[in-house]
C-alpha cells in the first residue's frame, strides 16, 4: 500500500474518502468537528440518531455528506476519551483499513494521525503508529494458496497532520513507518510459511536476496564443514538429526563510516521443531513451523534497517536447522561440546533453542559487538507467564534492559522483565557435565536465560523470549504470525542511530 503525508482542510481533499474520530457518546474529534462544521452539523446529527456510539473497532460510513469533496466520511470510534491511548488510536486505524477494504474503496485520508495520545512528538508517533498499525490490517497470506484471495482494493492512504514545523516530523514518521512496516511483513511471511518450503536452505536464499536488495548487506552463509571446522558441536548436533542441510546465516548491513562496533541481534531459526526424542504432543504440532520466528525478527529487523537507511552497524546472525528424530538425532543423557569449550547435558531434547543459540553467541563476539540480543520462541514457560501481549526480557545490565523496555513501549511492542539472579543457576546442576540443558518445572523461562547468559560473559547482552508474542495460535483467522519483535527491534536501533 501507498503512504503519502496530507495537509490543508481535510473538507477540501479531494480522494475518495475521509476519515475521522469519534469518541463514546458521540464526542467529536477535533477533525470530526471541523468536516461537521463544513457539513452543516450533518454528521452530529446522524450521531445523534444512533448511527455510531464511538466505541473501539466500530466504523460507519456515510456517503455524499454536502461540504465535503470527498465522496464518502468514515467515522471510527476511539473509545473513552479518558482512556484514549496507544491501543485505541491502532484499533482505530486498522478498523479502519479493514472498512475501506470492505466497501471498496482505493484511496482515503486519515485525519486522527495528527491527534495521537502523546505529550511529546505527536505528530510523528501519530503517522508513525498510524501506517504500522494500517499495513499490519491489511497484510494478507497466501503464498501457498491454490486461488489467491480478492486483492484489496485500498492503495493509497494519506496521512493528515496540522501544525507549524510538523511535516519533517511526519516525513521521518513516515519514512520508519514503511521501514518497519517491511521488515514485520517479511517476518510474519517467513513465520507463515510451512516447515516443507521455509527450510533452512530456503532462509539462506531469503538472506542473498535482502544482499542483492541493498548493497549495504553483506551475507555469509556457513554450512555444516564450516560449523564443525569452528567446534559448534551443540547447533550440530541437534541438525544431525535432520535430512535437510543446517546452516549458519550471517547478515551484516553497514552504514557507519570506519570500524565501528555492531549491534548483533541472534535469532533462533528452528525451521520446524518436533520435540526430538522428547516429542512433542500431536495436537497444535503444526504451531511448531513458527520456531524459527525469533530468526525471522531478525530478518525483519535488518530488512527494516536497511529500508530507513539507518546510520548503524548491524549484524544479524541465524542459526538454522530442524529438531527432528532419525538414528543420529540427540538423546537425553547425551553430552555436546560447545564452541565455548563448556561442555552441556542433554536432559530433554525439545529444549534445543538453546543449544543453537549458545554457538551462535560464542560465534557473535568475534565481532566485539556494542550489545548482543538473542531472540527467540524459547519457552513454554513464558507463554503462562506473561501470555501473547508482553514478550519476556532478560538482562544483566539494568541500562540495556531499560532501552530494550523503552523501545517496545513506544513501538507498542511491548515486554516484561523478568529476574536473571545467580541463584537460578545451581537448577542447571548436573554431574555429568557443565551444565543441564534444562533446570526443571519452576521459573523454565528464567533458567533457559541463566542457561544462555553462561555463552554471553563479558558481553551486554539481553535475552528477549518471544514464545507467547511471536504467533497467534488457535484455529482462528487471527492465527499466524504477528512479526514481533520487529517493531520493537527497529525502534532499539533507531535510538541508537540517534
Amino acid at each position: 500500500m501507498k503512504y503519502r503525508i496530507k495537509t490543508g482542510a481535510p473538507e477540501n481533499y479531494s480522494g475518495q474518502c475521509v476519515a475521522v474520530g469519534v469518541f463514546s457518546g458521540g464526542e467529536l474529534s477535533e477533525a470530526a468537528k471541523q468536516l461537521d462544521k463544513a457539513a452543516g452539523g450533518r454528521i452530529k446529527k446522524q450521531i445523534k440518531a444512533g448511527l455510531l456510539g464511538g466505541e473501539r473497532g466500530e466504523t460507519r460510513l456515510l456517503f455524499d455528506v454536502d461540504g465535503i469533496k470527498a465522496g464518502a466520511v468514515l467515522l471510527a470510534g476511539m473509545g473513552d476519551k479518558k482512556q484514549y491511548g496507544h491501543r485505541a488510536f491502532r484499533e482505530a486505524a486498522q478498523a479502519c483499513v479493514a472498512s475501506l477494504n470492505e466497501h471498496g474503496l482505493r484511496d482515503a485520508l486519515l485525519t486522527f494521525s495528527s491527534e495521537f495520545p502523546a505529550e511529546e512528538d505527536a505528530i510523528y508517533w501519530g503517522v508513525r503508529h498510524a501506517v504500522e498499525a494500517a499495513d499490519y490490517a491489511a497484510y494478507r497470506y497466501d503464498a501457498t494458496l491454490s486461488q489467491k484471495g480478492p486483492k484489496a482494493s485500498l492503495k493509497t492512504l494519506d496521512l493528515h497532520y496540522e501544525g507549524r514545523g510538523g511535516k519533517a516530523a511526519a516525513e521521518k514518521a513516515l519514512n520508519h513507518a514503511q521501514g518497519v512496516a517491511a521488515g514485520t511483513t517479511l517476518a510474519r511471511d517467513l513465520g507463515n510459511l510451512p516447515g516443507n518450503v521455509c527450510t533452512p536452505s530456503y532462509l539462506a536464499n531469503q538472506a542473498r536476496k535482502l544482499a542483492r536488495e541493498n548493497k549495504k548487506i553483506k551475507t555469509t552463509i556457513l554450512n555444516e564443514a564450516d560449523c564443525k571446522k569452528l567446534g559448534m558441536g551443540s547447533f550440530l548436533s541437534v541438525a544431525k538429526g535432520s535430512d535437510e542441510p543446517c546452516k549458519f546465516i550471517v547478515m551484516e548491513y553497514k552504514n557507519t563510516k570506519g570500524k565501528t562496533r555492531p549491534h548483533v541481534l541472534v535469532g533462533k531459526g528452528l525451521t520446524f521443531d518436533t520435540g526430538g526424542i522428547s516429542l512433542k504432543p500431536g495436537p497444535g504440532m503444526d504451531e511448531m513451523k513458527y520456531d524459527m520466528c525469533g530468526g525471522a525478527s531478525v530478518f525483519g529487523a535488518v530488512k527494516a534497517a536497511s529500508e530507513m537507511d539507518l546510520p548503524v552497524h548491524l549484524v544479524g546472525i541465524v542459526p538454522a536447522t530442524e529438531n527432528h528424530i532419525n538414528g543420529k538425532a540427540n538423546k537425553p543423557g547425551d553430552v555436546v561440546t560447545t564452541m565455548s569449550g563448556q561442555t552441556v547435558e542433554i536432559l530433554n531434547t525439545d529444549a534445543e533453542g538453546r543449544l543453537i543459540l549458545n554457538d551462535a553467541l560464542t560465534y557473535a563476539q568475534r565481532y566485539k559487538p556494542e550489545s548482543l540480543l538473542d531472540i527467540a520462541t524459547l519457552t513454554g514457560a513464558c507463554v503462562i507467564a506473561l501470555g501473547q501481549h508482553a514478550s519476556g526480557v532478560m538482562s544483566k545490565h539494568d541500562d540495556l534492559a531499560d532501552e530494550i523496555l523503552a523501545a517496545g513501549n513506544k513501538s507498542w511492542d511491548r515486554a516484561w522483565r523478568l529476574p536473571l539472579w545467580d541463584e537460578y543457576q545451581d537448577q542447571l546442576k548436573t554431574n555429568f557435565a557443565d551444565m543441564a540443558n534444562i533446570g526443571g518445572k519452576p521459573a523454565g523461562t528464567i533458567t533457559a536465560g541463566c542457561f544462555l547468559s553462561r555463552y554471553t560473559e563479558g558481553q551486554r547482552w539481553a535475552h528477549i523470549d518471544v514464545a507467547g508474542s511471536a504467533w497467534i495460535s488457535g484455529n482462528g483467522p487471527q492465527k499466524g504470525a504477528t512479526g514481533r519483535p520487529v517493531p520493537m527491534l527497529s525502534q532499539y536501533l533507531i535510538d541508537r542511530a540517534g
